[in-house]
């Protein structure tokens, strides 16, 4: 096998590039097929290939996927960025990583457990089954698998298996979740045709089961339960059940969320020695620390935030080396210093993985003893923190850095919206003080580090984010756009920077970490972004490698066009979504070869740990990092990059549920709406004014027959070629809302898009995109979780 010492003239042909691959194959599956993990990188390294000869080499890789001698499946796909070569193998093993969750969800023939993966996109086809091992001898104190449990699974192929057996096999790593998977609804009581329960899943809005009497456990009118069927028992033709458990009255003002926190299994109440722990947190003293209280660092966060994780300061530097340059200093809350490696804060916080941001509540990763209180930047208080000085230079890059532990004591607490009318001349008590040696330097240093990023040129989807505001009641008042500040861009460029120096530092000390890490999008999803642009004139390569700057391009050239919303709809579906991991694979939506998140240990585990490593890599104190294998670190990425994915679905249906609540009372309102999604089942649509999501079924399209245009996005009739196509303006009417489920169904008002047009002609002029609802980047929840 080639070595990394060796001095190569020229490229490895395609047949050792396979042959290598083969060698290190890590799963092999005799007689059905074998699947190969091995990484771009590796390849390179193995051959010894540097600088631009590694472009040859993707290339070359591209070309063995596409003449079918090796699959790529991307993170967003299956979480590893490994390529996989397929020889047969079936029942998905080609897109699987070697370590996954999973759902216990049934039991074979021989009785043998059987998962499923929590996360399968669907274009991948059918979830794949996976055999649980359980060992035949049992250690006490170690949980038994069961169905309806989740586990952390590392999976191996299924040794001897048979043609309809799970070619895979996964050997408990850790149980996540003891609770059982139930299905949840709400009952309803009717006196004419008895108790139902409605079911609250989205998929299932419409779902209703029959609810005996002797079976429904003293319920209620409106409350949430947790149901079980009665075998295969049907009254009138439903489903019948039974309530195994009374989960509480939605007439409260946070029930909305409760179904969402129960739905997917969020810890939300602490556990009472994790309480008595927290109440036990004595506050860091200044032994061991360096005396930053006199540096006016200042918190600039929402206005209604609990918590501050940051404060930063910038001032000029004065050496004589760096004309025009800036010192930027970023405090990070010192969460280490009160939550120790393996403690009942830290056991917990890996469970629920990160603090989940609802409209109505937020539930924290750490108790507010830590959360609110010893642990965030108080204004006018000592605390401990993290800080990392960045020195940049008058063009913007950074020339080095370097990180303290300290005491700080934060000089104020400022909003956005504060920080921003103070530059721009509208100061307060607060900022009136801090104009000139605080908040214009740190603009100052904004401006030239602007300088850098443009350089860099990272993937520019800045689209606007929608929040709603609620009643005293818990109901939506009204749904706001917040302005984009200068301000907020401030925070996230330095926050950024901060990462950044965080990964550069751990690298350089080889201590192990948790990376944040953004694949790049998939040959078959930038085919199909080929595909679409062509039908608007623009054309790019099938296989062509892409860069942030050149789907940068591709925007500008639409920007301020009838086709500005469409691509940029298109070119956001078409990233895979960020995730943790211990092999660093880069960030490909910020374009950065390392990154790693250190900013917020209030709220993101993996920021802890990166805390941890820090204070372990530079003697910084006895409570850093333990001893961990690679393995056991890469298990916790696993999990808290599920539970980010779990944060994220939770948030995105409560917000789906406060919205079709908003608008139960407006059925047969007509509303402007933007066309979302296209399926060959119908239309998913977005208004304009709230941001809410809903279907418009095929069947009420029209009285004619619409086909599925695929590479186009759209939906043509067969008879009239009236065109329904991504990015779409047009008018629905509201036919149905199910506030429980988060559902709403719509059909076509006034006949269909705005001058609805024949099929394949050039979309019609419509206003520039306001962005409006757009969702997320795929890559980060919000801005500052990048």
């Amino acid at each position: 096998m080639p070595k990394n010492t060796e001095t190569r003239s020229a490229l490895p042909s395609k047949a050792e590039i396979l042959a290598f691959m083969a060698r290190e194959a890590t799963l092999i599956a005799e007689g059905k097929g074998s699947v190969v993990k091995s990484r771009k990188r590796e390849v390179a390294r193995a051959f010894n290939i540097k600088g631009s000869d590694r472009v040859a080499l993707k290339r070359m890789l591209r070309e063995l996927e596409e003449d079918g001698q090796i699959e790529r499946r991307r993170s967003a796909e299956r979480g590893s960025s490994a390529p996989t070569t397929v020889a047969g193998g079936g029942d998905g093993v080609a897109a699987m990583p070697a370590i996954v969750v999973a759902d216990i969800v049934s039991r074979d023939r021989d009785g043998d457990l059987v998962a499923k993966p929590v996360e399968w996109p669907a274009e991948n086809g059918p979830a794949p089954r996976i055999l649980v091992h359980v060992p035949k001898l049992h250690r006490p104190g170690r949980p038994v698998p069961g169905v309806g449990e989740r586990a952390l699974l590392r999976l191996e192929p299924t040794a001897d298996a048979g043609p309809d057996d799970p070619a895979l096999t996964g050997r408990v790593v850790k149980m996540i979740a003891r609770d059982r998977a139930r299905l949840l609804g709400v009952v309803r009581l009717d006196r004419a045709n008895g108790a139902r329960v409605q079911a609250v899943d989205k998929k299932n809005a419409s779902e209703e089961y029959f609810l005996p009497d002797e079976e429904r456990g003293g319920a209620e009118d409106g409350e949430l339960v947790a149901i079980e069927a009665i075998g295969r028992q049907r009254v009138l033709g439903l489903q019948a059940v039974r309530v195994a458990e009374r989960l509480g009255s939605l007439k409260g003002e946070k029930a909305v969320s409760t179904i969402a926190i129960l739905t997917h299994g969020i810890p939300h109440v602490f556990r009472p020695e994790t309480l008595a722990e927290a109440a036990r947190v004595a506050a860091p003293g200044l032994d061991g620390r360096e005396d930053w209280r006199a540096l006016p660092l200042v918190t600039i966060d929402p206005p209604d935030a609990k918590d501050h994780d940051d404060a930063v300061h910038a001032a000029l530097d004065e050496a004589a080396d760096n004309p025009g340059g800036m010192v930027v200093t970023v405090a990070i809350a010192d969460v280490a210093s009160l939550v120790a490696p393996g403690s009942a804060m830290d056991r917990e916080a890996v469970d629920r993985g990160n603090s989940v941001y609802f409209p109505d509540r937020v539930v924290p990763m750490l108790p507010e003893r830590v959360s609110t209180d010893l642990g965030s930047l108080r204004p006018l208080e000592d605390r401990p923190a993290l800080a990392v000085k960045l020195v940049l230079s008058a063009d913007g890059h950074k020339r080095r850095h370097s990180f303290h532990r300290v005491m700080i004591r934060s000089a104020a607490k400022l909003s956005y919206a504060q920080a921003q009318a103070a530059i721009d001349g509208a100061t307060d008590g607060t900022t009136a003080p801090l104009l000139d040696t605080v908040l214009k330097p740190l603009w100052d240093a904004y401006r030239i580090a602007g300088r850098a990023r443009q350089d860099r040129s990272p993937l520019d989807l800045d689209l606007p984010e929608r929040k709603l505001v609620l009643k005293g009641d818990g109901t939506v008042d009204r749904v706001v756009v917040p302005e984009r500040l200068d301000a907020h861009k401030l925070i996230e460029e330095f926050m950024i920077l901060a990462n950044v120096a965080a990964a550069e530092t751990l690298e350089e000390k080889r201590q192990i970490l948790v990376y944040r890490v953004h694949d790049e999008p998939s040959l078959t999803k930038l085919n199909a972004l080929s595909e679409f642009l062509q039908t608007i004139g623009i054309k790019l390569a099938k296989g062509q490698v892409l860069r942030p700057a050149q789907f940068n391009g591709i925007l500008g050239r639409v920007k301020d066009t009838e086709h500005e919303h469409l691509v940029n709809e298109v070119v956001l579906r078409s990233q895979a979504q960020a995730e943790y991991a211990v092999e660093n694979y880069g960030h490909f939506g910020l374009n950065l070869r390392r990154y790693a998140h250190f900013t917020s240990p209030i709220r993101r585990y993996a920021d802890l740990v990166v805390h941890r490593a820090l204070i372990r890599a530079l003697g910084l104190g006895s409570d850093g990092l333990p001893d961990t294998a690679p393995k056991d670190l890469g298990e916790t990425a696993a999990r808290i990059s599920a539970a980010e994915r779990r944060a994220m679905a939770a948030e995105r249906e409560t917000i789906d549920r406060l919205i079709a609540g908003f608008l139960s009372e407006k059925i047969g309102a007509t509303f402007q709406a933007r066309l979302s999604g296209v399926t060959r089942a119908g239309l998913f649509v977005r208004l304009v004014d709230t941001g809410a999501d809903g279907f418009v079924p095929a069947a009420h399209l029209g009285d004619e027959y619409f086909s599925f245009d695929e590479p186009g996005r759209a939906m043509v009739g067969t008879r009239t070629g009236t065109t329904f196509r991504l990015g779409d303006e047009l008018e629905v009417r509201l036919v149905e809302a199910a506030p429980v489920a988060g559902a709403l169904r719509f059909e076509i008002a006034n006949g269909g898009p705005r001058r609805a047009r024949k099929g394949g002609d050039a979309p019609r002029p419509r206003k520039a995109a306001d962005g409006g609802g757009s969702e997320p980047l795929p890559w980060r929840r919000s801005r500052r979780n990048r």
